[in-house]
Parts: C-alpha cells; structure tokens; sequence
C-alpha cells in the first residue's frame, strides 16, 4: 500500500512539473491595421491564461506566452476567431467578419492594398 501511494505522489509531481506556466508560441492571424491589432491582442489575452498576446501587423505572427494549465492554441484561436479574424487553421463566421469594421475587412484585396506600405 504504500508503495502504491509512493507511485501516485510521484505520477501527480511529474504531472505538475510537465505544466508549462509560461509556454510560448505563435500563430497566423489575419488582419490588416492597428483597429484589427487591439482586437486581436485584446480576444487574445482575456483568454484565460494568456499572459501576453502581441500581434505584428506586418507579420500576421501573434505572440504569445500563456500557462498550458490553464488553456491551449486551440481554444485561444477560438477567441480570436470570435471577434472575426481568420487564423491559419480556423476561419471566422461571416456574419462575425462583416461586423468589422470596414477598413479591417482582410478578406477584401481593395482593403488589404489600401493599407500596404
């Protein structure tokens, strides 16, 4: 018995270990301007968890360092997609894109031209 008990306070330390509090990672994020940069990092960083999200506009690379027991990519990319804009594996709902503003329409060549150099 003991030793059975020995083994799960082991399992359960190495489990905590594992956790990553302070993970890095970064994902592809559409948008075109400082508007879609304040709603990216904003969808990004009220996920729970989340302690930084940076998003470059030039990029589309959002940064991120996060606690990996609290939440993971895939449900921060759900909240980014929420407030419509598109990652790399996730697209947002069309009636959620077009409650954008217009001049953060990503989706939209004229758009996207207007807003290089």
């Amino acid at each position: 018995m003991k030793k059975l008990i020995l083994i799960a306070v082991m399992l359960i330390g190495v489990a905590t270990y594992a956790q990553n509090k302070n993970a890095k990672a970064s994902i592809e994020v559409d948008g075109v301007c400082l508007m879609c940069k304040a709603r990216i990092e904003k969808a990004g960083i009220k996920t729970k968890g989340v302690k930084s999200a940076i998003w470059n506009v030039q990029t589309h690379e959002l940064k991120l360092i996060y606690d990996d027991s609290k939440t993971n990519l895939k449900d921060i990319e759900k909240n980014i997609v929420a407030v419509g804009h598109d990652t790399k594996n996730l697209k947002a709902k069309d009636e959620v894109y077009n409650s954008i503003s217009e001049c953060c329409r990503y989706r939209d060549a004229s758009v996207v031209d207007a807003h290089k150099d």
